[in-house]
């Protein structure tokens, strides 16, 4: 008999854990870890080594820090996102960390197992919702600004990152950018903190002198 896929847990909401794992169970698996933290995953992740680890988002420490550094890590265990957030930015940003899977808690759990299974034969894991989301990310990409101050800083921003970035540009206040954009100010200032990470740069002041330097040269 071959040997069960290994799974490693990683969930801060015990019931949600313990559904993952009876699911997990049923679909054949062997549950070689549990988690309910960030750093409690990676740690069980480079202890038991796991076929693949199943990763909330929101917990504490980041499920999207997690899955970075048992990417790099563990570059042969599978990683898939396992979480209620439909936000184009979670999905992305789990991406970019080494997921290769991305799935949501309202899925028929007697599924789980089988999309599992697909991920560690290579296929992708995604809802169909997001799949399309991808497809209109990769088209926006064409069509984006080309700024040489970004393009020199080796940052990539996402379709909304983009327009943030030009909100930014125009001195808009938070709020100015979460009624423009039609999203809550704490949504606005996450790409804010976002872009300024991809740019490198510590605040608004020190991003807005940057592009008026990049100007006062052209």
């Amino acid at each position: 008999m071959p040997a069960p896929v290994t799974a490693l847990i990683a969930d801060d909401h015990a019931p949600t854990r313990a559904g993952v794992r009876d699911a997990l169970l049923d679909g054949g698996f062997a549950i070689v870890a549990e988690a309910s933290s960030a750093d409690a995953a990676v740690a069980g992740a480079l202890r038991e080594r796991p076929d693949v680890c199943v990763l909330d988002i929101n917990m504490p420490g980041s499920g999207i820090a997690a899955a970075a550094r048992i990417s790099e890590q563990l570059p042969d265990t599978a990683v898939v996102m396992l979480t209620v957030s439909r936000d184009d930015e979670d999905l992305f940003a789990s991406l970019r960390a080494g997921a290769c899977g991305y799935l949501l808690k309202d899925m028929d759990p007697g599924r789980l197992g089988a999309a599992l299974r697909g991920v560690l034969t290579g296929e992708a894991a995604l809802p169909r919702t997001l799949v399309a989301r991808l497809i209109g990310e990769f088209r926006a990409a064409e069509r984006r600004p080309s700024l040489p101050l970004v393009r020199r800083r080796g940052a990539t921003l996402t379709a909304r990152e983009w327009d943030v970035l030009r909100l930014l540009r125009e001195e808009l206040t938070t709020a100015e950018m979460a009624h423009r954009l039609g999203v809550a100010d704490v949504t606005v200032r996450r790409h804010v903190s976002a872009i300024l990470a991809k740019l490198r740069v510590p605040d608004r002041k020190a991003m807005a002198r940057l592009f008026e330097e990049e100007d006062a040269r052209r």
